[in-house]
């Protein structure tokens, strides 16, 4: 099957889900649209052909695809469209996010071809694969991609709709309250990239300094692009929290990859 154009939608609050998928999309030649959903920068539906591709990454919270994210993929449907999913977690389990994202594709009219759960810096508690995705990491997605081009170019174009046996299990893990929120100190000069980049809403344009706790999703957008680096994690219950976690889930994992038959 030769593709038309190839579709790469991300929620990327640090960017790295970004950089995974961009380096996926590098394997297959075509016409590349983008559409961030960590800032929600489409304007309206979009319906892909039978004949285009959909590359989408979304980071792992709590076991589960960000909230956000998971309502601005709706808006991408397609029409028996094949698809790669990849989620990116932080070294400690992706749970159900996977089988989540397969099924609001297929869902949206999309067929998964290959999928994949890759291992990034933890958002959170960065001790935790810290500099990861690192070369052996990339060695897999590399492989990864170059496996999904070989299966997209002997697929059928009347291909059937099928699921991937991806892990998971429905319903899915309930996620938790994460009591955790970025918050900002002296070094801020009230610029406001945090308030316009925040993908929840959660920062208050008369107060950049505090996070609505209720609003936040712990995703550490604000401190990858605060210019002062003036947002960070901290306190007493924050660096209990990252002594436990990091003891728990320090051992190196390995993605995980899946493919169609």
């Amino acid at each position: 099957m030769k593709v038309k154009n190839i579709h790469v939608a991300y929620f990327s609050a640090t960017y790295t889900t970004r950089q995974i998928i961009k380096e996926i999309s590098t394997r297959f030649q075509g016409i590349i649209i983008e559409y961030d959903l960590t800032q929600n920068d489409i304007d309206q539906p979009v319906t892909l052909a039978s004949d285009d591709l959909l590359i989408v990454g979304m980071p792992v919270y709590a076991g589960r695809i960000p909230i956000p994210g998971a309502k601005r993929l709706e808006q991408i449907t397609g029409k028996n469209t094949p698809a790669i999913l990849t989620a990116v977690y932080g070294n400690r389990d992706y749970d159900d996010a996977l089988l989540e994202l397969q099924d609001i594709v297929i869902g949206n009219g999309f067929s998964p071809i290959s999928a994949g759960a890759f291992i990034a810096q933890h958002s959170i508690f960065p001790k935790v694969g810290k500099s990861r995705p690192d070369k052996a990491d990339h060695k897999i997605i590399d492989d990864f991609a170059g496996q999904s081009a070989r299966i997209l170019e002997r697929l059928p174009d009347n291909f059937p709709l099928k699921p991937l046996p991806v892990k998971g299990r429905s319903p899915y893990k309930t996620p938790g309250n994460i009591p955790l929120a970025p918050q900002g100190d002296s070094k801020c000069n009230q610029c406001g990239t945090c308030i316009r980049l925040c993908p929840s809403g959660a920062i208050p344009a008369e107060s950049p300094r505090k996070t609505d706790k209720n609003r936040c999703i712990a995703c550490g957008r604000c401190i990858v692009v605060c210019p002062q680096r003036a947002r960070h994690f901290g306190g007493i219950l924050y660096w209990i929290a990252e002594r436990k976690f990091v003891k728990a889930n320090g051992a190196r994992k390995e993605a995980e990859v899946f493919f169609r038959q």
